[in-house]
């Protein structure tokens, strides 16, 4: 099991928008994580700067970013292009983050 994270960016004043769509997250991309070995995925929105702050657990050797060849995948980043930062084949923009400090 391996913990991975990173941000994103939301545009300002998309937050409703944001946590309305994941709230009703299609039950194919759900299942498509799970089946690559996502679980224990959060994100977190930081007001102050729209960060997006997300946290996964993984089995395996992928991860959610991994899975931009997929068309589920693609088809849930032009559904989210308006209102995220995304680089032009729609892809949120993502950075990982090194991980400096756990606790069990």
């Amino acid at each position: 099991m391996k913990r991975e994270a990173f941000k994103m960016f939301l545009k300002p004043g998309c937050e409703e928008e944001y946590a309305r769509r994941h709230a009703e997250l299609w039950p194919e991309m759900e299942k498509l994580l799970r089946d690559s070995g996502v679980f224990d995925y959060s994100i977190y929105w930081d007001k102050d700067t729209n960060i997006l702050f997300a946290f996964q657990k993984t089995e395996g050797e992928e991860n959610s970013q991994d899975l931009g060849d997929n068309p589920i995948v693609k088809k849930w980043w032009d559904y989210n292009a308006d209102i995220m930062e995304v680089n032009p084949d729609n892809s949120p923009v993502s950075i990982p983050l090194k991980e400096v400090f756990h606790m069990d």
